[in-house]
């Protein structure tokens, strides 16, 4: 029985990590579709392009989505490694010490834009611009983290994404942000894909 909930957990994980794999690879392709950094005037004059708030609009949850499924992922990890998982800022201090995550205050960032990506979009285009391009910068670093988790998973746990469904393109997007190409010269590399 002890065997059944352990592999359970285990498979848990394994489907939070595939998870994790599928939201990269779809707000990096909701990203891709917008011309980066945005401008307030550029939105103001295109306030009813369908296209581009739709694929803002896709930036916003799918960016929220991946940070919550990456948290609950960590947690759960931190779990299965033996680590305290009752209070998740020490789940961001163990993250922090063992390289997943650069800083417990960087992580934070991400969830202040996060929550602030939750909120309804301001009348504003210069703050609706500058919001988008936070999490336009933000997002390498979420990816950074994803892969270093499933890292950490793989060699400490011997767990792995459910299937290698996103494996192949979500180890692209974190290969280049490791190498010295921007993450904005990412759209030509993905254009046929």
């Amino acid at each position: 029985m002890a065997e059944n909930i352990l592999e359970a957990e285990q498979q848990y994980l394994s489907r939070l990590l595939e998870a994790i794999q599928r939201c990269v690879y779809f707000l990096h392709a909701s990203d891709r579709k917008v011309s980066w950094p945005l401008e307030g005037n550029v939105l103001a004059a295109r306030k009813k392009d369908e296209e581009l708030f739709e694929s803002l609009s896709a930036i916003n949850e799918r960016f929220a989505k991946l940070q919550d499924i990456l948290g609950a992922a960590m947690r759960h990890a931190a779990m299965l490694l033996g680590e305290q998982a009752d209070n998740f800022l020490k789940v961001l201090a163990f993250y922090e010490k063992t390289g997943v995550i650069d800083a417990v205050s960087s992580w934070q960032l991400c969830r202040t834009a996060r929550n602030l990506a939750a909120h309804d979009y301001e009348t504003e285009y210069a703050e609706i611009a500058e919001h988008f391009n936070t999490l336009h910068d933000l997002q390498p670093m979420l990816y950074q983290a994803a892969g270093r988790l499933l890292t950490t998973c793989s060699v400490n746990l011997g767990i792995h994404p459910a299937s290698e469904d996103f494996s192949q393109e979500f180890s692209r997007i974190v290969a280049h942000l490791l190498n010295p190409v921007s993450h904005n010269n990412l759209k030509s590399t993905y254009k046929d894909e």
